[in-house]
């Protein structure tokens, strides 16, 4: 969808500022104690099954652009983690205003021990991997044109990106399909790619020659041939 979270090539938003030094999961990482908080919490819930990564993400993307644009980071996980709680009777808007449980617990397909949070943390970008029932498409060195389609729901084709001609320089494996799997449709696994776009195809002709972006996309995102 056209939400808050896509705003590849629009102005007006100041540069990214880099944060040298990062290191993903260190404490020493986040601007507030409460962030590592939220950061725990997300992941356990995930482990309740209840939802998937792509339907979790798309929660977060579905907030109001004001809201998405004027939230930090944790702010949108906390905010996209409640809307999906409160979706799914996990909670009530009381209970999350008094701070007290006001009814039974829902019944849960499984949870997060302590001896299971380093494994389900380092293992998600396996976690997508579907055996191979066809064979690809395409190959590297080809070249393809993205779709130009404005879904209402979940989709990992970025808006700036659709519509466009790149070319093929990795074929990544069989995947989960986010754009099913987000919008509660199944796994529906598709070939994912590794796509490389002139800053020029992208954003004019008075972009950098030299200049490129790579983007991971699946199989459906591209006019057939």
């Amino acid at each position: 969808m056209n939400g808050g979270q896509d705003l590849g090539g629009m102005h007006g938003f100041g540069p990214v500022v880099s944060e040298p030094g990062k290191v993903d999961y260190d404490i020493k990482n986040y601007h507030a104690p409460w962030e590592p908080r939220v950061m725990g919490i997300v992941v356990a819930m995930g482990a309740c099954g209840q939802w998937n990564i792509d339907i979790s993400r798309h929660a977060r993307e579905s907030l109001s652009p004001a809201d998405y644009m004027s939230f930090s980071y944790y702010k949108i996980w906390t905010e996209g983690l409640t809307k999906l709680m409160l979706e799914r009777g996990m909670v009530t808007m009381e209970e999350l205003t008094t701070g007290q449980v006001r009814t039974p617990p829902i019944t849960v397909k499984g949870r997060l021990e302590n001896s299971e949070v380093w494994t389900a943390v380092h293992s998600l970008s396996g976690a997508a991997n579907r055996p191979e029932t066809r064979n690809p498409a395409f190959k590297v060195g080809d070249v393809v044109h993205t779709i130009n389609t404005h879904t209402a729901v979940h989709t990992r084709l970025p808006r700036y990106a659709r519509g466009r001609t790149g070319e093929i320089t990795q074929v990544l494996g069989f995947h989960v399909f986010p754009d099913s799997a987000g919008n509660g449709k199944g796994d529906d696994p598709q070939w994912l790619y590794q796509v490389r776009f002139s800053a020029q195809e992208l954003w004019g002709e008075d972009k950098n020659p030299r200049d490129t972006v790579t983007l991971d996309l699946w199989e459906p995102h591209f006019e057939s041939t």
